[in-house]
């Protein structure tokens, strides 16, 4: 006689072990009970129908009790309940929707996979029919409904999990003004809140309001419901989705007397057997083991929900499989991030006591999602989490694009429990519109590796702003900025010290030796770099800046938000706005409080390009395209073209350069232009920058001051690295409104020669003290491991592959913007070059000429 199985619940538990049952026993009487309407349905999509990103709804109905039936041979039953469940006699009792009569049904083996419910807190207000929540088919037909019918403008989304960020960016992509209000002071726990604070950053330039640690005392319903919050703070909205959590539907089982944790969720073992050997149980309502911490948790999430169905029908079966526990990996979309997460973070590890640095270890690292070369790379923040022996107990991945790859490599490497050192050793597949040849998680393990070997120290940045905030401890540290001049006039960390990385040698002498020093750079390379020469010239306190200034920027971007509301009513005074007859529209601020229609506007180059909504007068716009370039060289593209502009014209910038939005004010500022306004978009971020600030709706509360003064640069030297940093240095000067000089002498001079041999009548002592010496800047040689030209070699690969221009396009650049190239003529008659030797362009003078500019500068350079 076959055996029978009855299953209580569908979607991902049920209906999956329904199905894997029927594969392995094809005699099985197989019956499921489902107390909704639908057996199995796609409740990770349920958002996004809202949002009309999902257009047809039959799209989210996997499967029906007629296929069920055609295809599996399996009694589905819907809309019927099981009210009771009785061990003994192997019996359940049914309830079918619009009867008062039960039946019962009789089982050989039993499967619970009744899931969870959301938690709806009892709180004054909440059961009026604008108040939501979002679980099943149902509950997405009456949200669907009232959107339709009603035509709310606002809604409240409460809480900040995975529904509640789905639903946040739903809705708004619906149209609706959005306020997210999180009782934690971070929304999706399964980051730690720094990391956290990337998606506060994009959830906020979203134009979505965002209040956190702040709760909900009691809902007021009148024509608009009001939203009375703990602080005593409130908010006004036309309807309210509730995501604050979910409860195990687990009533049935501790009626049966099954054992419970103290959550409510069903306690299995490792064959996924409750209590009684003959119950099964899984998904939402049972407890499981994180193989991590080995201890006990909750983790409600569909990819394990399948896995454990799967295994206890085999088991059904006769097999013998054991579950291995749930590490928790998991991905969300958050309006065009990314945000992923596997294992354990570091609030989980503090509150089981555990202390960092002494049990555990943190990596913080800044990458791009493929080369950077390669058009469209974006950044993407890694962290990982591991102990002192290179045990990975968690990683959390937060970009627009490869996120996902990541994660699950690290949920891979963790499931077989690899270690930190693996990390540095996998073979991942590489090309560049796809990943760089080291990849970010080889990045990680590279990162975490030298942690572990004490090459490196980190600190992060809420560690630093405490340490600085204390005039006590700050006295013991001296935070190093190694970034070139250019990208410190754009942004600065307070009271640091500037000494570029280039030059950190030679200004060894003044840093203190006894001070902790924390160096800092744009992504956290250069600071690395500074701090392993530190360390070897005898600094052993030396701390790096996880993440670099973009990371410690997004992690302070409410600073950011809260000057531009500081002049928000300015960018909306009309009056300020508007001057003259031609205009075009422009976008309203990031915390801009509502959402406006698209404009069509017409330009010279740009017939039909569409923008949001305030008018503001230009005479054209120019596009320039800086997609993939690194600092400073959207700066100097800005720049150039804006020096060809007349006042009044516009240029749309585009950058991958995620903080370039940020950056470009503090240059638009020093140079007297406009940043008109600012779009972030999914894999790059546009800005509208307007020459000159007569009418200035974001900075014209800053009067620009007059131009500083000259730079001049002696370039002694004839090494390929110094060359080129002395024209990065120039080039960063002149973009910022500096005219500069740069004054070639002895070995300098050989990087303005012709790289074609020129025929010249010379003394026999200069010819051969010119067939010596390299000719041109592409035959330099570097001043440090050259080998034999090998290392040169490498450097003009790597700068090529890292998107970096090559000395000729700076000197070039340089020419154009008008910085002039002087050769001192002493020089040339001691070294034996002549003017035909020298490119175009070049100017010759003697020392006099070079004092007199540097009369007229506040810097001179010595390299």
């Amino acid at each position: 006689m076959s055996k029978k199985t009855v299953i209580i619940g569908g979607v991902a538990g049920g209906a999956t072990a329904a199905a894997r049952l029927r594969r392995r026993d094809e005699e099985m009487e197989i019956v499921v009970f489902e107390k909704g309407g639908e057996i199995s349905y796609a409740n990770c999509g349920l958002p996004y129908y809202i949002g009309d990103v999902i257009k047809s709804r039959d799209a989210l109905l996997l499967q029906t009790p007629a296929g069920m039936k055609a295809k599996f041979n399996i009694d589905v039953r819907v809309q019927s309940e099981v009210v009771k469940i009785d061990p003994i006699e192997k019996k359940v009792t049914v309830k079918k929707a619009g009867e008062v009569d039960t039946y019962e049904e009789s089982y050989d083996t039993l499967i619970i996979a009744t899931g969870s419910t959301p938690i709806r807190p009892s709180i004054t207000g909440i059961d009026s029919p604008n108040v939501f929540t979002l679980w099943n088919v149902p509950d997405t037909d009456a949200i669907k409904d009232y959107l339709n019918k009603e035509k709310p403008k606002s809604v409240a989304v409460i809480g900040g999990g995975f529904i509640g960020i789905e639903m946040a960016e739903n809705l708004h992509a619906a149209g609706l003004l959005v306020t997210m209000i999180e009782m934690q002071n971070q929304v999706m726990p399964t980051l730690d809140y720094e990391m956290a604070q990337l998606l506060h950053e994009q959830i906020r330039n979203q134009g979505v309001e965002l209040i956190l640690s702040d709760g909900v005392k009691a809902l007021e319903h009148g024509e608009e419901t009001k939203i009375l919050l703990n602080s005593g703070k409130s908010c006004t909205v036309d309807m309210v989705i509730l995501s604050i959590g979910i409860r195990p539907n687990s009533k049935l089982a501790k009626e049966a007397n099954l054992v419970l944790n103290e959550r409510g969720g069903i306690i299995v073992n490792e064959y996924l057997q409750t209590s009684d050997p003959s119950i099964y149980a899984v998904g939402d309502v049972i407890e499981v083991e994180n193989p991590i911490l080995s201890n006990k948790t909750m983790i409600p999430l569909a990819g394990p929900a399948n896995k454990q169905a799967r295994i206890a029908a085999d088991n059904i079966a006769g097999d013998n499989l054991k579950y291995q526990g749930t590490m928790g990996t998991s991905v969300a979309k958050v309006f065009d991030l990314t945000s992923a997460s596997v294992g354990v973070n570091e609030r989980m590890l503090t509150q089981l006591g555990k202390k960092k640095d002494i049990d555990y270890h943190t990596a913080l690292i800044n990458q791009k999602s493929h080369a950077g070369y390669y058009p469209g790379a974006t950044t993407l923040a890694l962290k990982l989490i591991f102990d002192t022996m290179g045990q990975i107990y968690g990683g959390q991945i937060v970009g627009v694009e490869g996120a996902d790859k990541r994660i699950d490599t690290l949920a891979t490497v963790m499931k077989l429990g690899g270690k930190v050192h693996d990390l540095t050793e996998l073979e991942l597949a590489y090309a560049p519109p796809f990943s760089s040849a080291k990849d970010p998680v080889n990045m990680l393990g590279f990162t975490a590796e030298n942690i572990l070997n004490g090459l490196v120290s980190f600190i992060e940045p809420k560690e630093l702003d405490e340490i600085l905030a204390d005039e006590t401890q700050s006295k013991d540290y001296i935070v190093l900025d190694v970034t070139e001049e250019v990208e410190r006039m754009v942004y600065q960390l307070p009271n640091s010290y500037h000494i570029p990385l280039g030059k950190l040698r030679q200004r060894l002498n003044e840093l203190d030796k006894s001070k902790i020093i924390v160096p800092y750079c744009s992504i956290g390379v250069r600071s690395y770099n500074a701090a392993r020469i530190l360390k070897q010239h005898g600094f052993d306190k030396v701390r790096v800046l996880s993440g670099g200034t973009s990371f410690y920027k997004s992690v302070h971007h409410e600073e950011y938000l809260k000057g531009y509301e500081m002049m928000g009513e300015d960018m909306k005074s009309e009056d300020r706005l508007l001057k003259g007859d031609e205009k075009v529209m422009a976008a309203e601020t990031p915390v801009a409080k509502m959402q406006v229609k698209e404009t069509v506007i017409e330009s010279p180059v740009e017939e039909s390009m569409k923008e949001s909504a305030t008018e503001l007068p230009v005479k054209e716009i120019a596009i320039l395209d800086c997609c993939g370039m690194q600092c400073p060289g959207p700066i100097l593209k800005v720049n150039e073209t804006l020096s060809k502009c007349e006042d009044g014209d516009v240029i749309k910038v585009t950058a991958t350069d995620m903080g370039f939005a940020r950056d470009v004010e503090a240059w638009c500022k020093r140079t007297g232009n406009t940043l008109v306004k600012a779009e972030p978009g999914k894999k790059e971020n546009t800005v509208y920058i307007k020459k000159g600030n007569d009418s200035c709706p974001i900075l014209n509360s800053v009067i620009p001051t007059t131009l500083p003064q000259g730079k001049t640069i002696i370039v002694f030297s004839g090494d390929l690295d110094k060359v080129l940093a002395s024209f990065i240095i120039a080039n960063g000067a002149r973009a910022l409104g500096r005219p500069v000089t740069m004054f070639f002498t002895f070995w300098g001079l050989n990087a303005l020669r012709k790289p074609e041999k020129v025929k010249v009548k010379k003394p026999f002592m200069d010819r051969m003290f010119g067939a010596m010496m390299p000719r041109g800047s592409k035959k330099l040689k570097l001043s440090k491991l050259n080998m034999g030209g090998m290392g040169t070699k490498m450097m003009q690969k790597v700068m090529k592959d890292k998107n970096v221009n090559s000395v000729e396009e700076l000197m070039m650049q340089a020419m154009k913007s008008g910085i002039k190239l002087v050769a001192c003529t002493m020089s040339m008659d001691v070294m034996g070059i002549t003017k035909e030797e020298l490119l175009d362009g070049v100017e010759l003078a003697g020392v006099a000429t070079y004092l007199g500019d540097a009369e007229e500068s506040n810097v001179n350079l010595f390299i």
